[in-house]
């Protein structure tokens, strides 16, 4: 499966209770989103897992990938297509042997020492961020702007997403800064459009 970063999707629970998960997924997939990422730091497993089972079902024959947050259970489990860590999450390593060669792994990055220190060789990309302060991550780090994204952009060996209060006038600002897509959450989950927020990134 091809890895195209340039519209991540990353899910929030809370969000897309309104909408439904499913068909905000499949709305926004529709609309141009080229990766879905599951994230909800409070489920459990078993209700993550079933989650997952039913998006990989609503995104086949897409060719977009299902990516895990966190949990390497639930993306072994699941059948996802990857897993995303933090700096806090599981080991990238431990992660890789886990999944095999083929499956989507990626590490959450805020700094140059972070990305000198990361096992480059065991992941498939990096999300980059947040490039700005974002209520749907209370405990996140500084916000880099686009100047701390360029840098580490320009830095890394592999692909990387800028994630962050991205909003779709920011298309143009994030691919100059080198980052090869956006991760995005509010901008397109709980929106009353999801394929409209999404088209408005790909223009």
């Amino acid at each position: 499966m091809t890895l195209d970063l340039s519209l991540y999707l990353v899910t929030d629970a809370g969000l897309c209770r309104n909408y439904g998960l499913e068909r905000t997924v499949e709305d926004a997939v529709a609309g141009g989103v080229t990766v879905v990422q599951l994230r909800d730091k409070h489920a459990d497993d078993a209700t993550l897992i079933h989650q997952a089972r039913r998006l990989k079902a609503v995104l086949a024959g897409s060719g977009v990938p299902l990516i895990i947050n966190d949990r390497l259970e639930v993306a072994l489990e699941s059948g996802a297509d990857g897993l995303h860590v933090g700096q806090s999450d599981a080991a990238v390593l431990q992660a890789r042997q886990a999944l095999g060669a083929h499956a989507i792994l990626g590490l959450s990055i805020n700094t140059r020492q972070e990305l000198d220190t990361a096992p480059m060789e065991a992941l498939d990309y990096v999300g980059l961020g947040p490039v700005f302060a974002t209520p749907s991550k209370q405990d996140h780090a500084a916000p880099l702007g686009f100047a701390g994204l360029a840098a580490l952009a320009g830095a890394s060996r592999l692909p990387s997403v800028a994630i962050g209060g991205l909003k779709a006038e920011h298309v143009d600002q994030v691919f100059a800064a080198g980052a090869q897509g956006l991760a995005v959450i509010s901008a397109i989950c709980g929106t009353p459009d999801p394929r409209r927020a999404a088209q408005a990134f790909r223009r």
